[in-house]
This record gives C-alpha cells, sequence and structure tokens, in this order.
C-alpha cells in the first residue's frame, strides 16, 4: 500500500515539476511570438487559459481548483489501498495534471483561485495545452488499458 502511495506521488512530483519549469520557459521564450517546429503541425504558442480545456468553463477557475483538489485528496485516499500497478500509475499523472495546473490557478490568481494556466503546446487544430494537460491524457489511456486488460 505504501508503495502505490510512493510510486504516485513520486509521478505527480515529476509531472509538477516538469510542467511547472516548462511553463516558465514558455512564458520567458513564447510570449513575444510562436515558434513553429514543424510547420502547419506543431508550434509554440504562449496562452493564458482562464478556463478548463478547449478554453471551456471560462469564469470558472476557482471551481476547477477546487475540483482539482478534490480529485488528488480522493486519489491520496484511495491509493491506500492495493491496486494495480497501470492504475496507480494513472493516477499519479492524474494528480501531477491537476497539481501542475492548480499552482497556475493559485501563483497567478488576482482573485481567489482565479489564476490563468499557461498553454504552449499547439498541435494543428488541436487547443493550446500543457504537461499537465498531456499528463491527464496520458492517465486516461494508462486507465483504459489497465481496464481493458483487467476484463
Amino acid at each position: 500500500m505504501r508503495r502505490n502511495l510512493v510510486t504516485a506521488v513520486s509521478i505527480a512530483a515529476g509531472v509538477v515539476a516538469a510542467d511547472l519549469i516548462t511553463k516558465r520557459y514558455a512564458a520567458i521564450h513564447f510570449a513575444d511570438g510562436d515558434v513553429e517546429v514543424i510547420p502547419g503541425f506543431l508550434s509554440f504558442t504562449y496562452t493564458e487559459n482562464p478556463g478548463a480545456a478547449f478554453s471551456s468553463f471560462q469564469a470558472g477557475g476557482p471551481f476547477l481548483a477546487i475540483a482539482a483538489m478534490a480529485v488528488v485528496a480522493y486519489l491520496l485516499f484511495i491509493l491506500r489501498q492495493e491496486r494495480p500497478r497501470l492504475e496507480v500509475i494513472g493516477f499519479g499523472f492524474i494528480m501531477g495534471g491537476a497539481l501542475g495546473n492548480l499552482a497556475d490557478r493559485i501563483f497567478r490568481a488576482e482573485g481567489f483561485l482565479d489564476g490563468k494556466v499557461i498553454d504552449w503546446i499547439n498541435l494543428w487544430s488541436i487547443p493550446t495545452f500543457n504537461l499537465a494537460d498531456t499528463s491527464i491524457t496520458v492517465a486516461v489511456v494508462l486507465l483504459i488499458i489497465d481496464a481493458w486488460q483487467r476484463r
């Protein structure tokens, strides 16, 4: 049980560190203009998103921050029980993604938990995102694979 918690928290810490470092880099290097990596496919574009995925729920920063805290607390609680390894890894990625974006909502806030999340990866027609968002997407894929393998 303790191993599950250590694994998930270690993954989450790594995701948060990578997310915060890359967001800072993006704020310094991409705020003045886009950097095209693969023309028409991948560019680095600094944006600030007050809402959720795909720029939805624009005024929902405080709600999203509280939801992120609740999700992390719930995952920490259920990780006290024995869980399949892939599920533990997926939960670590979810916690890391939630905490990475939560950090922006807390530390970049003008009001209560209303900070804008820095997004900077732009793939063709997909809305701009960051490593925290990527982490959550990876977690969903891992959890689907885990559920499929166990059925």
